[in-house]
């Protein structure tokens, strides 16, 4: 199969990333953490398989996601995790709404 019939797949579980809202590039990229430039050759994650990212997502349509060790929120500064709670979730409800409208790539950031 040619690379661009694959799809996105993920770098940590392999499996494709069926869906936008599944998606830590997409996500990054909405926050403005993934330049345009290398949206193309950028690597792909499902936002489960990076839990140290997505635990700050705090959403009804999002499953909590908790992490063990140094990385754990539960372990950090609460201002910082607030922000960064406030900060992700933003940009995750964009993605709900990118996929939800439709709205191309070229209109995703705020």
């Amino acid at each position: 199969m040619a690379k661009c019939d694959e799809g996105y797949l993920c770098e940590v579980c392999g499996h494709e990333v069926d869906e936008i809202v599944e998606s830590d590039l997409y996500l990054r990229f909405i926050l403005g953490l993934v330049d345009p430039e290398i949206l193309h050759i950028a690597s792909e994650r499902h936002l489960k398989c990076n839990p140290t990212f997505a635990q700050y997502i705090v959403h009804p349509k999002f499953p909590s996601l908790q992490v063990e060790g140094d990385f754990d929120k539960r372990q950090l500064d609460p201002e910082f995790v607030a922000t960064r709670e406030q900060e992700i979730t933003a940009g995750y409800r964009r993605l709900l709404e990118v996929a939800e409208k439709q709205i191309p790539i070229t209109e995703m950031r705020e």
